[in-house]
């Protein structure tokens, strides 16, 4: 070594034991084959620096309603124990290895940093670090508060500025904390390999367990590992386990050499296998049991801004925060749901079926479930995105809702004073008279003249609000719009928060009472509920409370307002349960409770749908295919291993409805509807039945019967005793059978 390196050394090592500044010293250039020493600019303080630590980055936990562990989401999988908390022979192991003299010395191993900085300058390089575990852990602070790539590359810097800054960071750690707070702080942050991060994510990831249960061998293999983590993950292959299990013998010698433990114990802990398990490390919505609702839970948090300014932050929290998010989840509710889906759609079918669950008056999330299982491999029929919700929320483009869309222009018509007794003559098919017939909410004039819509099958005749709901009959909906306007129909439906599931604009055509904007379950789900809270919208809502890793608590309220007369809800409420035993749903029957609800089918049964609530539950369920619902359209299918040579809203999403209901509702008291206001509501108004009206055979059937059309006949089975094929199964007794729940073709396309 040259005489200028050696006092170099001198100099530096004197400096770090009196701690003072050594003034007005460079690093000179070392000349020679073989030597090249960069230059470090600038003075040599090693007076002590503050470091600034933030927290290393934590899991963050959501849980259930009830406390239960749904998912976990983390950039760096690590749970922070204390030293307590770890094995004595885990602790003596890190030191032996790493650090032999830690509780002897200070800051700086002046002994080991002068030898490191000897070969260093033989090499002409830093080859060597000599570090402290006080300095690896000011390494590992700096690496982890890096924002930007630059920053990181400092952080691992080969030069003597980088260096010395650490050795100033490292006599500021001393001086704040302990040498057993230094050691907690490091088996906390260091990374062992495997994707664990600190001593108890290691131990799991590694061993199967807790830090505090390591054995010997175990303790001697992680103590190993911090090395070089990448070259020795046994997550890697064959060859860095080998590289592992070279480690750990080289930590078990060391431990003997320094009469930790006995050269016996050395030997025997040798003998043992590697013993590594690759206990697989819980996190991410794809190792979730309730992956959608996880998905939800992440898109919440990631694109509201009450979680972070910008998308990068809510990034961070999420991923490095160490929360614990409590959610809205119901486990009960959600393997109701589970179950009725998987008893009547497979996962390996092509339709898939959803289903959310939302709570009336609080806009809660209680379930939230499909029948394909989440995931990226599509050849096991998985699904690579959000089938429930919409695409804010990590869903897709939806499926049009059908007539589940009826119940907005029947809102709309009782807030504007008609009675439920009031009705119109609709005929077999309805064509707008002008193209001004109707104006979206811009003005402009979008009816079309040129195009007839029709009723499937039925006869045409007078209905009332309550029969024409019952029979979901397309040309009474058409007039219906008609009479109350389409932009009134539009807001009534913006009000209960409907929206799109791909986020454009709704699609504002004479045909938007046959619901032909494609919508998501939890958005359906969630304005039947406020139908069911007598007029109060309340927002979805997924997440309760988030605690932070300080044990601070936000609690979160439920975002409601009041968007309808509670006399309207109720009156709709009203029609609605008659479609259970008098219309589309008599075939599949009530929950025997109080309930209400909508069937959904649309144009050529390219999508079925189901909406219904009780006062304490609201549900919608959605069954269609995801490559293509205009392509692949419900007719002539199998679907749960039944052959359905059509498949409408009283088919499938009905009976998978009410097993949800019946099993989601098992133990809650009844809570009866609000009765309707018959003093407001009862008889007509302006549109009373004509004095000799052209009467229909349903009509004339329904009065001969004493009450509404669709009597009370039951239709008969569905293939392999389910439910009946369509809306329409099932004959009165003279043949004349409730209309079809269908949306036929129409110029919103």
């Amino acid at each position: 070594m040259s005489h200028r390196g050696t006092a170099i050394i001198r100099l530096l090592a004197a400096g770090a034991a009196a701690g003072v500044v050594v003034a007005g010293i460079t690093f000179p250039a070392v000349g020679g084959a073989g030597y090249g020493l960069r230059t470090a600019a600038g003075e040599v303080n090693l007076r002590p620096a503050d470091l600034a630590e933030p927290p290393p980055a934590e899991v963050t936990i959501v849980q259930d309603a009830e406390g239960g562990e749904i998912a976990r989401f983390y950039e760096e999988y690590r749970e922070v124990v204390g030293l307590d908390q770890v094995a004595e022979t885990m602790k003596t192991a890190i030191v032996a290895i790493e650090d032999y003299r830690f509780y002897q010395h200070g800051a700086i191993d002046i002994e080991g940093t002068i030898r490191a900085f000897a070969r260093n300058l033989q090499a002409g390089r830093v080859s060597q670090g000599g570090s402290s575990i006080t300095q690896q852990y000011v390494k590992q602070v700096l690496l982890n508060s890096a924002d930007t790539e630059q920053e990181r590359n400092a952080a691992l810097e080969a030069s003597y500025a980088r260096k010395l800054n650490e050795l100033r960071y490292a006599m500021g750690v001393e001086k704040k904390y302990t040498k057993d707070q230094i050691l907690e702080k490091y088996l906390n942050i260091a990374y062992f390999g495997a994707g664990a991060y600190g001593v108890e994510a290691a131990a799991k990831r590694f061993f199967g367990v807790k830090a505090d249960a390591l054995t010997l061998p175990q303790a001697a293999t992680l103590a190993g590992a911090v090395q070089d983590p990448n070259a020795t993950d046994p997550n890697l292959g064959k060859a860095q386990r080998e590289r592992l299990l070279n480690r750990r013998d080289v930590v078990l010698n060391r431990m003997a050499e320094l009469g930790k433990i006995s050269r016996s114990e050395a030997e025997q802990a040798k003998a043992a296998k590697l013993g590594y398990k690759g206990t697989r490390l819980p996190g991410g919505c794809e190792a979730s049991d309730y992956p959608y609702f996880c998905l939800y839970v992440r898109e919440e948090i990631l694109n509201n801004s009450d979680f972070g300014r910008t998308a990068e932050a809510r990034l961070q929290l999420l991923n490095r925060g160490g929360l614990t998010i409590r959610t809205t989840l119901d486990p009960d509710m959600q393997g109701a749901a589970e179950r009725a889906i998987r008893k009547w759609v497979h996962a390996s079918d092509e339709p898939v079926a959803s289903e959310a669950l939302v709570q009336p008056g609080t806009g809660e999330i209680k379930a939230m479930a499909a029948s394909r299982t989440y995931g990226g491999d599509a050849s096991a029929n998985e699904m690579s995105y959000n089938l429930v919700a919409d695409a804010a929320h990590g869903g897709g483009t939806g499926f049009q809702a059908g007539s589940t869309f009826k119940t907005f222009t029947l809102v709309t018509a009782l807030t504007q004073g008609m009675k439920l007794d009031d009705g119109l003559t609709a005929g077999a098919g309805y064509r707008a008279p002008e193209y001004s017939t109707f104006k979206n909410c811009k003005g402009q004039s979008i009816g079309d003249p040129t195009h007839t819509v029709t009723n499937d099958e039925g006869s045409p005749g007078w209905k009332t609000l309550r029969t024409g709901t019952w029979g979901s009959v397309n040309t009474f909906f058409l007039e219906l719009e008609e009479r109350v306007g389409l932009c009134d129909t539009v807001t009534t439906a913006k009000s209960l928060g409907i929206r799109r599931a791909d986020g454009k604009k709704l699609q504002e055509y004479e045909t938007f009472t046959l619901g032909i904007n494609e919508m998501d379950p939890v958005t359906v789900a969630t304005a039947y509920a406020a139908i069911a809270a007598r007029g109060e919208y309340c927002a979805p809502m997924a997440i309760t409370r988030i605690t932070d890793r300080d044990g601070r608590t936000t609690r979160y309220q439920p975002k409601c307002r009041t968007v309808l007369d509670p006399a309207v809800a109720d009156a709709t409420a009203d029609v609605l349960s008659g479609v259970f035993t008098k219309g589309t749903m008599r075939g599949v029957g009530g929950i025997g409770r109080d309930a209400a609800g909508k069937t959904g089918t649309t144009d050529d049964y390219a999508a079925a749908w189901f909406a219904g609530f009780t006062p304490d539950l609201a549900a919608a369920v959605s069954l269609g295919d995801p490559r293509g619902a205009q392509e692949h359209k419900l007719t002539g299918v199998t679907i749960g291993g039944r052959y359905y040579a059509l498949v409408a809203g009283a088919s499938l999403p009905g009976p998978i409805w009410k097993d949800t209901m019946v099993a989601a509702l098992k133990g809650v008291e009844p809570t009866p509807f609000t009765p309707v206001d018959l003093s407001r509501f009862g008889g007509c108004a302006g549109s009373c039945r004509p004095a000799a009206p052209p009467e229909s055979p349903e009509d004339a059937l329904g009065d001969a019967l004493g009450n509404s059309p669709g009597g009370s006949a039951t239709p008969g089975p569905g293939p392999d005793g389910g439910p009946p094929e369509s809306e329409d199964a099932g004959a009165e007794p003279d043949g004349a059978g409730i209309l079809p729940d269908v949306t036929l073709p129409n110029p919103g396309r």
